[in-house]
């Protein structure tokens, strides 16, 4: 039975975890601190791109790969229904990503690390077999929208993703989290992973991380009105397809430089 289950095709989730929309979060935090990824870097939005350094290194991602995810993460964020008035058009983030591709190298079929959960999202999902597409791996959380009706869960369970069984919601909710601007994402190929009681001999482990981090409990994933009525002034009135649209400085991407 076990080796059935892994030569199967299967695909796992779990949800965004840490002190927001799971068991234990009664406390909030400063905007000061939900509102800056706390890595060390800073970013510059190009073409949805953050300013990435040009010294080559090892990476766990793919520039098609990292452009399929964010491009499909902006989609789900641009037709969102009801209509969002102040959803943010979001980026690419190099330093959510090398701490996504730190804890995709562990393996560990979990969220993590802890330190970082308490100011990042994240959404992971893990897989055996064969893939064609990497958004095979992402498009099971915009699927949980079947689950959801706005602005609070209809079916899902928020606190049921990793310890019972039931619809989930909010690996949807944190993509359309309309304040969760920059994401950063890495996939692995883990050998012999501990997945849910069983050992998956081949996984391919997906971590992206979000910040500023959603799934606050009690608070709608974003505000419902015309679209880019409601844009934070930083985005000086800057709206395209649906979505508050920050000022694009250059159309020259840093990615493998």
């Amino acid at each position: 039975m076990r080796e059935m289950c892994i030569s199967l095709e299967v695909l796992l989730l779990c949800i965004a975890s840490g002190a927001s929309a799971v068991a234990g979060a009664n406390e909030l935090f400063s905007s000061s601190v939900t509102n800056s990824t706390d890595l060390g870097d800073t970013t510059d939005h190009r073409d949805g791109l953050a300013t990435i350094p040009r010294t080559r290194r090892r990476r766990y991602i793919s520039q098609n790969d990292m452009i399929e995810i964010l491009d499909y993460h902006n989609k789900v964020r641009a037709n969102v229904f009801p209509p969002a008035a102040n959803m943010e058009y979001m980026v690419w983030d190099e330093s959510l990503a090398r701490s996504a591709e730190a804890w995709a190298a562990t393996c560990i079929w979990d969220h993590g690390p802890a330190n970082l959960m308490r100011f990042l999202g994240q959404n992971l999902s893990v897989r055996t077999g064969r893939y064609r597409s990497i958004l095979q791996l992402v498009k099971p959380w915009y699927d949980e929208v079947r689950d959801y009706a706005f602005p609070y869960p209809r079916d899902c369970n928020p606190q049921c993703p990793l310890r019972c069984y039931g619809p989930m919601c909010t690996h949807y909710t944190q993509m359309v989290w309309a304040t969760s601007n920059r994401v950063g994402c890495a996939v692995n190929t883990c050998y012999n992973m501990y997945v849910w009681g069983a050992v998956w001999r081949r996984a391919t482990y997906l971590v992206c991380n979000y910040s500023p981090k959603g799934n606050w409990i009690g608070e709608a994933p974003y505000k419902v009105g015309v679209p880019c009525s409601a844009c934070p002034p930083s985005y000086g009135g800057s709206c395209s397809n649906n979505m508050c649209y920050p000022v694009v400085n250059s159309n020259y991407l840093y990615w493998f430089k």
